[in-house]
């Protein structure tokens, strides 16, 4: 007795699938920095319609060199972000990264890179400080952070005050090494009729260099991991604590770098700036699609961001209009970002036909 086996016709597919396949529409709206991409083009094509300044090369190269003084550290703002953590004090330890460096030197009368030094290893003791009290008490982030952006604010204002009997650091244009440190952190390359800062240069390599590590290593991997749900990142055997702790670092790091570009860019710090700096960042960060809850975004969406930022803030200025308007559009930027951002979210978590 023999049985018949019957087959599938050839080119059929062999099992069906339950699965939602994507256009290419849905695909790219499904990345994190699209929803940035856009409302970049939209502001850029508006400003460069209502304000005939806009549409000179000076301005363009200024707006970069705006969008740069925050998108340095906004670019580690949006790493711990997606590691699932806020930084508050991000906006003040600049300007404490600066008073460090300026005072310290001033007062023993020593060479500025030596007072440099010195700077970065406190920071990145600040950032170590936040890291390992969120980590060790769960107290979350942002009262940890909250508590040292009071603390250094205060710091800033009462040995400033005390040092110099002002609110103003020393003037570091003639103390030693001034002039090697200006280079680095704050030199202007001339290009013809246009300007371009160093800092737009930083910027563009912080940013590449953290969207590598994002999507090219092991590390990038741990970082969303922590993000999206660290106890069960922590079950497969991921170094929550040490990620956690170095993001926090990473963001004291850069927040360093762009204090010494203020101090050597200016010479003369006041204590009382980068308060509200830490806001600027964060909506960066999110316009740039990072959710707020952690796990998702990436730092090409953050330079999106800040670029956005640095067009807004200077394109109110070149249409003539009053600045006042722009922290009311930065309100409604961020509103819209947060709805668009849960959009995106909800589609790259649409599974395809694999």
């Amino acid at each position: 007795m023999s049985q018949t086996v019957k087959t599938a016709p050839a080119g059929a597919p062999a099992e069906a699938s339950n699965r939602v396949q994507l256009g290419l529409s849905n695909r790219l709206l499904a990345r994190p920095e699209i929803g940035a991409l856009v409302a970049a083009i939209v502001i850029f094509i508006f400003f460069l319609v209502v304000a005939p300044s806009f549409r000179s090369a000076p301005s363009f190269f200024t707006v970069l060199y705006q969008s740069s003084t925050i998108g340095i550290v906004a670019v580690s703002v949006g790493l711990l972000m997606i590691g699932g953590e806020f930084d508050l004090s991000a906006g003040v330890i600049t300007t404490t990264a600066g008073l460090f460096n300026a005072m310290f030197c001033y007062e023993l009368g020593i060479n500025l890179w030596v007072g440099a030094f010195l700077s970065l290893i406190f920071c990145l003791c600040i950032g170590f400080f936040n890291g390992y009290m969120v980590m060790r008490t769960g107290i979350p982030s942002f009262l940890i952070t909250l508590g040292s952006f009071f603390v250094l604010q205060g710091a800033n204002l009462g040995v400033t005050k005390l040092v110099t009997g002002s609110v103003s650091g020393p003037n570091t244009t003639q103390m030693a090494g001034s002039s090697s440190l200006k280079f680095i952190f704050a030199h202007v390359f001339q290009i013809g009729p246009v300007q371009l800062n160093i800092t737009v240069i930083w910027w563009l390599i912080f940013a590449a260099l953290a969207a590598y590590i994002l999507q090219r290593t092991r590390i990038g991997n741990w970082i969303y991991a922590v993000g999206g749900n660290a106890a069960s990142a922590r079950a497969v055997g991921v170094p929550v604590t040490r990620v956690k702790i170095g993001l926090f670092m990473t963001v004291s790091f850069l927040g360093w770098f762009t204090g010494m570009h203020y101090l050597y860019n200016f010479n003369v710090l006041q204590a009382g700036n980068g308060v509200g700096n830490e806001f600027l960042y964060i909506i960066a960060a999110v316009v740039g699609g990072t959710l707020m809850t952690g796990g998702y975004g990436n730092t090409i969406g953050v330079a999106l961001g800040s670029f956005i930022f640095g067009m807004t803030s200077l394109g109110i200025v070149y249409a003539g209009w009053d600045p006042n308007w722009f922290r009311a559009f930065l309100g409604v930027m961020l509103l819209l970002a947060v709805m668009v951002n849960l959009y995106v979210k909800k589609l790259s978590t649409t599974r395809k036909v694999g």
